[in-house]
């Protein structure tokens, strides 16, 4: 593992605990560096400190409706460069903890929302989840099989990469704002605007959302049958996206299939007597067996890999893809820097186990403040 301090290095980032992803933006910067506090309850203390999402952290523990506990998480926002918060429009306004109150005691601090709908609009206040934004955003009416019901790509459009990415990307353009100008500013992240701009490239005339048609039709929906996933003979799957026609002729050759005794590749007519042939070739040999046909080719054949084969793959083995951190196998920080790459400093903490040296790093108060205040049960 690198030794790097990242490229975040003495940026400090306060995050009150939240969901998916509020932790994942978390994550994304503590991983390159910076110093990435989580304020949790204070009934949660001693707890553990949850999904891998969590590493990288210090967890302090505070009861926010306690006058004194919130008078701590502001001394932490006062220190903060950049906040992380993800709930519900108005609920940080009601804790004392909203962005005039915090951007008024540090003028030059990013103050970051993570929300589903935004920070205003009809459905500002509503509950919902990754489904629910990603169907707004016309994600998940595009997703799926011709003739099933729209499919939900896990939470990773919703919650990952139009939620926590996003918002991680917002609080970077903030930092850099403000230390350009000493001015701090609110980045409202919402779930369905990230998701809307995940599929940027399917509005308008041109990209993959030309000639668009009914779902699982289409050339990257699973329609094609040189861009879908087939069943092999042990009952595992192979991964092909031979989009170009150097690489399908490449899949042709690896097939055995003859191209003159196919339609043209593009004749989206002839492409679901296509894929039943592709189907019924590949369920002749095992997915390995396949693989290794592929091998060294540009037939843009993969495996289809379990999780907890993902480690072992060649490829992934030989970039280090997968570290370990306390036992627990994971993903590398990405992406990766040369002169200053990220790494995993920590695994994620239990709640509240880093209050007392926080608050004496950041805040500077010694250790009989912090027992007053766990006296008055303000802080674990």
């Amino acid at each position: 593992m690198t030794d790097s301090e990242g490229p975040l290095r003495g940026v400090r980032v306060v995050e009150f605990a939240s969901l998916a992803p509020g932790p994942f933006a978390g994550m994304l910067l503590a991983d390159m560096g910076a110093d990435v506090v989580r304020v949790d309850r204070l009934e949660q203390a001693g707890s553990p400190g949850g999904l891998l999402l969590g590493r990288g952290r210090r967890s302090v523990a505070v009861d926010l409706k306690h006058a004194e506990g919130k008078a701590v998480a502001l001394g932490l926002a006062e220190r903060a460069d950049a906040l992380i918060e993800g709930f519900r429009p108005g609920v940080m306004e009601r804790l004392g903890l909203g962005p005039d109150v915090c951007l008024g005691r540090n003028p030059a601090l990013v103050y970051g929302r993570m929300t589903g709908y935004g920070q205003e609009g009809p459905l500002a206040g509503a509950a919902g989840h990754d489904i629910n934004y990603i169907s707004l955003a016309g994600v998940l009416g595009m997703t799926g099989r011709a003739g099933q019901p729209p499919t939900p790509p896990l939470n990773l459009v919703g919650d990952f990469g139009g939620g926590g990415m996003v918002l991680a990307f917002g609080i970077l353009c903030g930092l850099i704002e403000a230390r350009a100008t000493g001015r701090g500013q609110v980045v409202d992240a919402a779930m369905v605007d990230g998701a809307s701009l995940l599929m940027a490239a399917f509005f308008g005339g041109g990209g993959p959302g030309r000639g668009w048609k009914d779902r699982g039709t289409n050339m990257l929906d699973s329609g094609a049958p040189f861009y879908d996933a087939y069943e092999t003979a042990d009952g595992r799957w192979v991964a092909v996206g031979a989009i170009e026609p150097q690489f399908y002729a490449e899949l042709l050759s690896g097939l055995g299939i003859d191209p003159a005794s196919l339609p043209p590749q593009m004749e989206r007519g002839s492409w679901p007597d296509t894929k039943r042939r592709f189907a019924e070739l590949f369920r002749q040999h095992t997915r390995d067996e396949w693989c290794r046909r592929f091998e060294g080719t540009d037939a843009c054949v993969t495996p289809v890999l379990d999780l907890d084969e993902v480690e072992h793959h060649p490829h992934g083995a030989a970039r280090s893809a997968y570290v370990e951190v306390a036992g627990v196998l994971q993903p590398a920080p990405a992406p990766r820097l040369s002169a200053t790459p990220g790494r995993v400093r920590r695994p994620p903490p239990v709640v509240g186990g880093h209050t007392d040296e926080v608050l004496a790093e950041w805040t500077g108060l010694d250790r009989a403040g912090v027992e007053a205040l766990r006296r008055a049960k303000a802080v674990a």
